[in-house]
């Protein structure tokens, strides 16, 4: 569907959208009417280098061709069964993927949220059945980001802010501690705790990887504790980091590890995995979902893992990613220029975010503003030099 098919113009769409729609976005002042490549198109097929990517979703770039001849082929076969049945797309992508990342089993979900309680309901249900003591809390670092279903938005480490007010009382059974701080998280990880969560690189906190001596810590915490390591790579797995996983950046292997955002091409999946050991926790019955492992999702992920794979973008990310952090590194008010691949945050030395966006956007580049003085940018693995050359200058020039 697009505007001029129902004959309104922009403002109309906009009005409608303001009367009928529950807004909790803070949109832009543009209709996204077609995405092709590293471009998004509005109404009048102006083009803007998409370096939002859909919150780092669009990782193989918009409408890949792979991606939409496997949603057209699926959605001719089979839309829908549930999941008492076996599906050929569920299955072949669950092979595809715990294969490739070294996991054992996988459990398909349809959001990040809902995969990060997925594993957060795994990891209370492991400590319960396996030490039968109350052993079920979980420690998660501050600033974090896991989700807005209460376990998540609960799992999130940032008390006093907008995600956890007025939503009160929150999930029980979370303790928070400091990121890249092992001492911190010694300190927390007292006998009734069963799981450290964190993210590889913290997104929505501002964009801070992990370092190699916390993440080499916090495994080794686990396996001296008894607990498990859960990795959220909602948004750094599937190539984002310059690695398939983030995770393969430190060399350690989680006990269980979420996804979504780039495994499904643009359609909303997700999955959690975990070691057979971990996922036995979950039987029959324990958990559950209507649309999770849906067969279009699945065979649209099946082509978006294996573009990921077999063009090697997990290579691209890190070598653009270096070029890109280098060539910001330098502009004038820049701060600090952080991430992994091409997860890639710049920190001003005021609160000019917002400002960078706004002159970026009407200069047709597309980003997202984290902090008052951090922008984030997630553009597709398929990036160029050239690209990003012009996204580089588009800021110089904001800047």
């Amino acid at each position: 569907m697009k505007l001029k098919d129902f004959n309104l113009t922009k403002e109309e769409l906009v009005e409608m959208a303001e009367k009928y729609m529950n807004e909790t976005f803070k949109r832009y002042d543009f209709i996204a009417d077609e995405s092709h490549g590293m471009y998004i198109y509005d109404e009048n097929d102006e083009k803007y280098l998409d370096f939002l990517g859909g919150i780092a979703v669009n990782s193989v770039g918009g409408c890949n061709e792979a991606v939409i001849n496997a949603i057209k082929e699926q959605s001719d076969i089979l839309i829908h069964a549930s999941n008492y049945f076996y599906t050929v797309p569920q299955t072949i992508l669950a092979k595809l993927i715990c294969e490739t990342i070294g996991m054992d089993k996988i459990q398909f979900q349809n959001s990040g949220a809902e995969a990060n309680e997925a594993m957060l309901k795994l990891a209370r249900k492991y400590g319960n059945d396996k030490y039968g003591n109350g052993r079920n809390k979980v420690v998660t670092a501050f600033n974090s980001f896991h989700g807005r279903t209460l376990a998540t938005l609960s799992a999130t480490g940032q008390p006093g802010s907008a995600i956890h007010n007025g939503f009160e009382p929150l999930v029980e059974g979370f303790k928070y501690a400091e990121f890249n701080n092992l001492k911190s998280f010694e300190k927390a990880c007292t006998d009734d705790v069963i799981a450290v969560m964190v993210e590889p690189v913290q997104g929505e906190g501002g964009v801070y990887p992990a370092t190699q001596e916390f993440m080499e810590g916090l495994r080794k915490l686990c396996d001296e504790k008894g607990m498990l390591l859960l990795l959220d790579e909602v948004q750094t797995g599937w190539g984002r980091t310059g690695e398939i996983m983030g995770y393969m950046n430190y060399g350690i292997k989680p006990d269980a590890v979420t996804m979504a955002k780039a495994m499904g091409g643009g359609m909303p999946i997700a999955a959690m995995c975990a070691t057979n050991e971990t996922m036995q926790a979950l039987s029959a019955g324990s958990h559950g979902t209507t649309f999770g492992g849906n067969p279009v999702c699945c065979a649209a992920s099946y082509a978006a893992v294996s573009e990921i794979v077999d063009k090697k973008l997990s290579e691209n990310a890190k070598e653009m990613g270096n070029y890109f952090r280098a060539q910001l590194d330098v502009l004038p008010h820049v701060k600090e220029v952080r991430g992994l691949g091409l997860l890639v945050g710049v920190e001003f030395d005021d609160d000019i975010a917002a400002h960078v966006k706004h002159e970026a956007f009407e200069n047709k580049l597309l980003m997202s503003v984290v902090k008052p003085n951090v922008i984030r940018m997630v553009p597709p693995l398929i990036v160029t030099k050239e690209e990003i050359d012009k996204a580089v200058e588009i800021i110089k020039n904001a800047l």
